[in-house]
């Protein structure tokens, strides 16, 4: 069928048949994004101990991905209101493939980092770009019904990925470098699945202005914060000259920034949106989720596997209780949504079993029963489940159609921005307490802190002196719970958002 025939048929909302087929290839594009963050943080302490990496490195490996992705998260929900979206599905795929490969073949920490900052630029458009070509699609009232196939494949690359990288790190003639690898033939495969698939009438606008000021503003000043929130306690203190002129120069930039999104024809955030009162209380709970959840679980991986001595396959199976709470809560909330058309009552209540899980969380140390942890995981998953998606469908039922790529890519933009601040602060204050912990534990043993072998700074545990590795394990396994207090502290906030939200019914229409 040519261009011209299809144009009407796309134009109007598609039947079940035609959104099956080409949710298919975005949910092996979602799959994939989700499943290369979940592979690898399973084997990550294995990746930053065979490079000879510090903690500080470890956290730099999830942050310069999640950083690239927040930064670049607007500019691409933007762009999907003004260009094609296949195309640049087609062109985020492409970033996200060579980005993969080059992880893979990565020398030293430095150059993984590097590699996994442009990952992060391809993985930012996948996961936006999906959501806006679903919500394109699909009616706010029905996509409760799709939003239960999005969270089983999310769960599924959740549940899935940790097994997959704890198996891959574990097996010798594969090893960690396929944790990158595994990610390319699944993506050339939705790559050729949405050329034929995905067809969307592409509305075409002369009066097309794109904020390339804006979005370089928002990209330096966001990221200038999150360098600063990286290295504050470590490289230099909180009070000093370094924090004054990076904190300083950030709200400037990001004051620069709203000046410019005030008075451009096309922002790349649009500040009226914002400024309404449903979308900016989902922005603040989705900002507080994406703090607890990411800057919790990112953790998790290496707490199994240096604070308690499990191997990365081991660990993988440990965190299922996690991902089976997302994955069943979810699908649950997600098909009661699209029954009873409220969706208030569902982030409520998943924000503040969110809530109660970390609180358990916080209470581990490297002795703390095994079924005490799968608690916890199971209720921050459940919360997840219930809580995330949903606040997206919120947002996105107040917006018109024209305005759903920058509305999607704010509450994305912002729940990264959480994200990575939730892993830059939280790996800090891990950083700083297993510092603490292990002098102390040194001291007690009476063996030198200043000798190489003792000083904890590398994560190559294996290649410790038994006793030393001892007193390292009991170090990570205690300072694990000290993060999960401060992520049940910023789930709260999320829940005071929440309460707050209007409760109305979402409606039919794929547009206002």
């Amino acid at each position: 069928m040519s261009a011209q025939t299809a144009a009407p048929t796309d134009a109007a909302p598609m039947d079940h048949r035609h959104v099956m087929r080409a949710l298919s290839g975005l949910l092996i594009v979602l799959f994939v994004a989700m499943i290369s963050s979940t592979v690898v943080s399973v084997a990550l302490p294995q990746i930053i101990g065979s490079l000879n990496g510090t903690q500080s490195q470890y956290t730099w490996v999830v942050t310069a991905m999640l950083l690239a992705s927040t930064a670049s998260t607007p500019i691409w929900g933007k762009l999907a209101d003004l260009f094609s979206k296949k195309l640049l599905l087609q062109i985020s795929i492409g970033i996200f493939v060579v980005a993969s490969v080059a992880c893979g073949f990565a020398q030293s920490t430095e150059q993984l980092i590097a590699f996994r900052a442009v990952q992060g630029l391809g993985m930012g458009a996948l996961q936006v770009l999906v959501q806006v070509i679903i919500a394109a699609m699909i009616s706010p009232k029905e996509r409760g019904r799709y939003n239960g196939y999005l969270g089983g494949v999310m769960a599924v690359a959740t549940v899935g990925g940790p097994l997959l990288g704890g198996f891959i790190t574990d097996t010798s003639w594969l090893g960690w470098r396929w944790c990158f690898f595994i990610a390319v033939p699944f993506t050339l495969v939705a790559f050729v699945m949405l050329t034929r698939t995905l067809h969307l009438a592409e509305v075409r606008r002369p009066d097309v202005k794109v904020d390339y000021l804006g979005a370089a503003l928002i990209a330096a000043g966001v990221s200038l914060l999150l360098l600063w929130v990286t290295f504050v306690g470590n490289d230099f203190g909180w009070l000093s000259w370094q924090t004054v002129v990076m904190v300083g120069a950030s709200v400037a930039i990001l004051g620069a920034a709203v000046a410019v999104e005030a008075r451009v024809k096309e922002p790349v955030v649009p500040l009226h949106v914002v400024r309404r009162r449903d979308p900016a209380l989902a922005i603040v709970a989705s900002l507080a989720v994406g703090m607890a959840m990411f800057g919790g679980a990112v953790f998790l991986g290496q707490y199994f596997q240096i604070g308690r001595g499990y191997s990365p396959t081991e660990a993988g199976l440990l965190t299922i209780p996690l991902m089976a709470g997302v994955l069943v809560s979810s699908t649950v909330a997600g098909r009661l949504v699209s029954r009873t058309g409220k969706v208030k009552p569902y982030i409520i209540a998943g924000v503040v079993v969110l809530t109660l899980g970390f609180l358990g969380l916080s209470t581990i140390d490297h002795e703390t029963s095994l079924v005490i942890v799968s608690l916890g995981m199971l209720a921050v998953g459940i919360g997840v489940g219930m809580s995330m998606q949903n606040l997206v469908l919120v947002l996105q039922n107040t917006v018109p159609l024209s305005e759903l790529g920058a509305a999607s890519g704010a509450i994305t933009f912002f729940r990264s921005l959480g994200g990575t601040i939730g892993v830059s602060v939280l790996g800090a204050v891990l950083a700083n307490q297993v510092a603490t912990k292990i002098a102390d534990g040194l001291a007690k043993a009476g063996i030198d802190p200043g000798a190489p072998a003792s000083s904890g700074s590398t994560l190559n545990v294996a290649a410790m002196p038994p006793q030393i590795q001892e007193i390292v394990r009991a170090a990570y396994g205690d300072a694990t719970g000290h993060i999960f207090l401060i992520s049940a502290g910023i789930a709260v906030v999320g829940v005071i958002a929440s309460l707050f939200l209007t409760s109305t019914k979402l409606r039919d229409s794929v547009d206002l």
